[in-house]
């Protein structure tokens, strides 16, 4: 009878552990669909942001991130891809250090990255934690931690992040993130200009930074619900094309 009961106990333990994990899976799961995640698993589009034109391509796991610059004298082609970095000016491949390759694909990975949320939150070295429920400007969102393992998680593993996904639409209006370059620091960004296109949300942000200090990064909602963030940046994707395939090579090549 003790041991049955010890056993029931910690089986008992063991699925509240993993209760919180599991919804806030399906949490994501639901938000990515939301988000057009069945097309975005064979696609292209591209957008401009700021300078650069940039295109992409999906198909299953096989992906193709290309960045052009074009300025007066160079034309600079970034590639990124499962076989790796490479960039060449004005046609011409560059050799490049293991540093640069890192530190410009990151570059690239990271607009891209944005651009897809929430679509990579199921990449397979992200831990997702839901953290509760809240209300911004009256709608009610559930509180999604990410954090990311070492092996797999890239050269910003160390960056944490919480995503505020609406509790009926599952949609991922607001995100906070810290990170660890540069100094480090912490943002705060507000979905705005959100449209669907091919099936597939796009959005624009508003960059905020908090103007105070020693706060949980989860808390980034409350101060800006008091007004407590000021506006660093919009973060705009211009002259959005879309083109779902679903016999999509370009990606393989």
């Amino acid at each position: 009878m003790m041991n049955r009961t010890f056993w029931g106990l910690l089986l008992a333990a063991f699925l509240f552990a993993c209760k919180p994990q599991n919804k806030a899976q399906n949490i994501v799961n639901k938000s990515i669909e939301a988000h057009g995640g069945s097309q975005l698993s064979h696609a292209q589009f591209s957008f401009d942001f700021r300078k650069k034109h940039i295109e992409v391509a999906l198909d299953e796991g096989h992906y193709v991130y290309e960045s052009i610059l074009n300025d007066s004298i160079d034309r600079v082609h970034d590639k990124l891809s499962n076989e790796g970095f490479s960039r060449s000016v004005n046609g011409n491949t560059l050799k490049l250090s293991e540093e640069d390759q890192q530190r410009y694909g990151n570059t690239l990975n990271s607009v891209v990255y944005f651009a897809l949320l929430p679509y990579h939150l199921n990449d397979p070295a992200a831990n997702k934690e839901l953290l509760g429920e809240t209300t911004i400007k009256g709608e009610p969102y559930y509180e999604i931690k990410v954090t990311f393992d070492q092996e797999g998680g890239g050269t910003d593993h160390d960056d944490v992040f919480v995503y505020w996904i609406h509790q009926t639409k599952y949609t991922m209006d607001y995100l906070a993130y810290s990170f660890q370059v540069n100094g480090g620091g912490t943002r705060f960004r507000e979905a705005y200009n959100i449209r669907q296109i091919e099936g597939i949300r796009f959005a624009d942000y508003i960059n905020y930074e908090s103007t105070v200090q020693d706060f949980a990064l989860e808390d980034y909602e409350s101060l800006f619900e008091e007004g407590k963030v000021e506006e660093l940046s919009r973060i705009r994707l211009e002259n959005v094309e879309v083109s779902s395939t679903k016999n999509n090579t370009l990606a393989k090549n």
